[in-house]
């Protein structure tokens, strides 16, 4: 099995079935030791029903009691053999499968590094979850065709050779029987594809919900949002219900030809022998070892009708992760250097110009459109933004991540102590961090806490309010120290007192340094130096936050109710 530091390798990324079939040769030994076990075990399943007949025949039949003992002991011989097998089988698939999952999962898990934080802009949180919780295990089940599988054709083949031997016309009848398997459940395998492709698809959709309704309930129902958001949850489960139901639909009818169309071949198979034996044209023995091979026969057709179904679902669940390992981080073609003196940002596709050393804020009256200029400026999307006149697409990425920070206010925490949540990569002293702290506003958290700056914390800083994680990721972003600091509503979850004497603060932590903030906050925007006012992603007025009250109706209007606007004027 795959070790947790073993390079997984470079999946075949061209579709669902080939990224199937690499899987399978990245563990070529273990494949075909799956393999050969399968088939024999398989194989020896037929063998018991041929040494019974003997028994009958040359033992018990004639009265020859040491020929049936012989036969009789060679039956149980095989048997424990065969229950050995079946251990080690059971053992080797369970290997396989295995390491196509934890195989799968890294490689996920790499793409996923490698995205970065382009990853959010890229894939919704739901297809992840999706891909991790069912279609890494729906991919690995797929592979139960190297053992069980490629066993039940070679026993469908040595079954037919056996019983060529005892009757033409019931071998024939045998060897007919698998097409019309194939006829029957071929079509349902590809309706099957298409259901599931859907319910696939809309279950991503939901996980995503989910999410955020876990990170926004508390906002939901201070806004009176959260009857609305459960309403549009009730229905999407309706409909992913309806769409369950449909794809149980066609997997039922599977499985039901993987049981019945068996037995029925038992029961015509049987009827054929018995009247073969009725005229003599077949033994006693013959008859038994006929309804033996067919009943043994059940087993291996109806393996590989699950095989199909598995594999179709296996199908489904690895060309969503083939998707996903498609996507490509920001290219990163840079040649130029960056500048080496602060300089201004400009984003032409806006209009916004940061001019170097002071705190700019972007005010929209679509959050969207401000968090889009940031999205430029930090170089997470194509765009036409320039640095000092250098295009953002022209500077290598690791330079422009070295000095331009981008502090998203649903940024991910990781467990840990405090001190290591905020310190990121760097090591800075406890000086450091009390002035980041203070700069924040996070002292009442570190003193709340009962270790302070190593208490536990954990993953998504769940054990703190919204207001407190805010607050932690302002702090990290902080301490960071970057060269420019592009802040996407870091107030957004703060009280009034708390927010104002944060934008007090962060002024002056970062004085002389380039930050900029998206928010409509007339705390933050009354500290910002310059104000851009966006409507519909274009500047359409920049000033003072002051300036922009007495000049611009709409922008008064956006910053500031109306039984507060008499008092901003003033």
């Amino acid at each position: 099995m795959i070790d947790a530091y073993e390079d997984p390798g470079k999946p075949d990324c061209r579709g669902g079935g080939r990224y199937l079939w690499w899987l399978v040769t990245r563990q070529p030994g273990r494949s075909l030791a799956g393999a050969l076990l399968g088939s024999t075990w398989m194989v020896l399943l037929a063998a018991a029903p041929h040494l019974l007949s003997r028994a009958i025949d040359e033992g018990l039949e004639p009265g020859d009691f040491a020929a049936l003992a012989g036969w009789t002991g060679a039956l149980f011989a095989v048997g424990a053999f065969n229950a050995w097998l079946s251990i080690m089988r059971h053992r080797t698939m369970t290997r396989v499968r295995m390491d196509a999952n934890f195989r799968t999962v890294k490689v996920v898990v790499g793409q996923a590094i490698r995205l970065g934080a382009a990853l959010p802009r890229r894939a919704g949180a739901g297809e992840v979850v999706t891909i991790g919780v069912g279609d890494v295990l729906t991919i690995s089940q797929a592979l139960t065709i190297i053992g069980p599988g490629l066993g039940s054709v070679v026993a469908y083949l040595v079954v037919a050779a056996l019983l060529l031997s005892v009757s033409v016309p019931i071998a024939v009848v045998v060897l007919l029987g698998m097409p019309l398997v194939a006829a029957l459940v071929v079509p349902l395998l590809a309706r099957l594809q298409g259901t599931e492709t859907e319910y696939r698809e809309r279950q991503g959709v939901l996980t995503a919900r989910i999410g955020d309704l876990a990170g926004g309930l508390r906002v939901l129902n201070g806004l009176g949002g959260k009857g609305l958001f459960a309403d549009a949850f009730h229905r999407g489960s309706r409909r992913l219900l309806a769409q369950g139901y449909r794809v149980g639909a066609v997997s039922s009818w599977i499985q039901a030809f993987g049981t019945g169309l068996p037995t029925l071949f038992l029961g015509v198979v049987t009827w054929l022998a018995a009247r073969l034996a009725a005229q003599g044209d077949i033994t006693v023995g013959e008859l038994v070892s006929v309804y033996g091979y067919v009943a043994v026969l059940v087993a291996p057709v109806g393996f590989l009708v699950e095989c199909g179904y598995q594999i179709s679902r296996g199908v489904v669940a690895a060309r969503r992760v083939v998707r996903f390992l498609r996507l490509e981080p920001v290219p990163d073609n840079g040649t130029r250097p960056a500048p080496s003196e602060p300089a201004v940002l400009h984003d032409p596709e806006s209009g916004v110009r940061v001019r170097p050393g002071r705190l700019t804020a972007l005010a929209a009256a679509r959050p969207a459109d401000a968090t889009d200029v940031i999205d430029r400026l930090g170089r997470y999307v194509p765009s036409t933004a320039t640095w000092g006149g250098i295009p953002l697409t022209d500077i290598p990425l690791p330079q422009i991540r070295e000095r331009i920070l981008v502090a998203e206010h649903e940024a991910d925490l990781f467990a840990g102590t405090l001190r290591e949540s905020v310190s990121g990569r760097g090591t800075p002293d406890d000086e450091d961090i009390a002035r980041a702290v203070h700069a924040a506003v996070a002292d009442d958290i570190v003193q709340a806490l009962p270790d302070a700056l190593d208490s536990a914390i954990d993953a998504q800083a769940r054990n703190l309010s919204g207001g407190q994680r805010q607050r932690i990721r302002l702090l990290r972003a902080l301490l960071a120290a970057p060269e420019i600091l592009l802040a996407i509503e870091p107030t957004s979850a703060l009280d009034a007192h708390t927010e104002a004497r944060v934008a007090e603060r962060l002024h002056a932590a970062r004085d002389g340094r380039t930050t900029v903030v998206t928010t409509t906050s007339p705390l933050v925007l009354d500290r910002a130096d310059t104000v851009h006012y966006l409507v519909d992603g274009k500047v359409a007025a920049t000033g003072t936050h002051h300036e922009l009250l007495h000049g611009e109706p709409g922008y008064r209007a956006l910053v500031a109710r109306d039984e507060d606007a008499e008092e901003l004027l003033n």
